[in-house]
C-alpha cells in the first residue's frame, strides 16, 4: 500500500530465461547455415559446369583443326562431298555447307562436344556446339592449305 491507501502498481521488466532465447535461435542460425552451405554448393556447381562446357567447346576447336587435316590430306586434291561429310562425323561434327570450285573448296561443319552437367539431383550430360567455317585452297605447289573461322551464329539443328 502507498501513502494514500492505495495499492501501488509496479511495473515488471521480464527477461526471457537463456533457455527460450536458445530455442528461438538454434533454428534461425541453423537455417542460415543450411543456406550459406547451399548456396556455395550451387556456386561450385555453376562454376565447374562453366568450366565443363569450355572445355567441351575447346574440343571442338581441336576437332575442327584435326579434321581440316583430314580434309587437306586426302589423295587427289579436294574431296567429294560425301567423303568431306564422312570425315566431319568421324570428327564430330554435321556438314552444313559444301561448296566446290576451281582450286578450292569452302565447308561449315558444326562440331559437338559433350559434356557432365551437375546439379543437386544429379548429372546429366549436355551438349555444346560450336561452328566452324574451313576454306582449303591450293598454294603455288598445288598443296591445300586451309584457313578454319569460328562462326558467331550457328544453327543448332
Amino acid at each position: 500500500m502507498s501513502d494514500h491507501g492505495t495499492v501501488a502498481r509496479h511495473d515488471r521488466v521480464t527477461v526471457p530465461s537463456p533457455g527460450c532465447l536458445a530455442a528461438i535461435m538454434v533454428p534461425i542460425v541453423t537455417v542460415l547455415i543450411v543456406a550459406a552451405v547451399l548456396m556455395a554448393m550451387l556456386y561450385r556447381q555453376e562454376r565447374a559446369n562453366d568450366q565443363n562446357e569450355a572445355e567441351a567447346l575447346n574440343r571442338t576447336a581441336a576437332l575442327a583443326r584435326s579434321y581440316a587435316r583430314d580434309v587437306a590430306a586426302a589423295p587427289d586434291g579436294f574431296p567429294g562431298r560425301e567423303v568431306v561429310r564422312g570425315i566431319a562425323e568421324r570428327h564430330d561434327g554435321r556438314l552444313t555447307s559444301y561448296a566446290r570450285s576451281e582450286g578450292r573448296l569452302a565447308t561449315t561443319v558444326r562440331f559437338f562436344g559433350e559434356f557432365e552437367d551437375t546439379t543437386m539431383f544429379g548429372t546429366s550430360y549436355s551438349r555444346a556446339y560450336r561452328c566452324y567455317s574451313i576454306v582449303f585452297r591450293k598454294d603455288a605447289a598445288g598443296d591445300p592449305q586451309s584457313k578454319t573461322s569460328r562462326l558467331e551464329k550457328c544453327d543448332a539443328d
